[in-house]
């Protein structure tokens, strides 16, 4: 779960973030800067989650031990 959140916030997150560039590849008439500031509060909250799972593993699972 951990590896998953990180790939993800990798995949988002400045100065790589394919996903940013994939994004401004389809939307031509925004500049890539604005799509990242447009990126920077879904990545601290990201950060922020990934922060509460480090801090606290069973909040990742609890979920799925709620609903068996």
């Amino acid at each position: 779960i951990l590896v998953l959140m990180v790939v993800g916030i990798g995949l988002t997150a400045p100065p790589i973030g394919l996903n940013v560039f994939v994004v401004s590849a389809i939307a031509k008439d925004v500049p890539i800067v604005a799509t990242y500031r447009g990126v920077i509060p879904f990545v601290a909250a990201d950060v922020l989650r990934l922060g509460l799972v480090v801090a606290f593993p069973a909040l990742a699972l609890w979920l799925v031990r709620l609903l068996s």
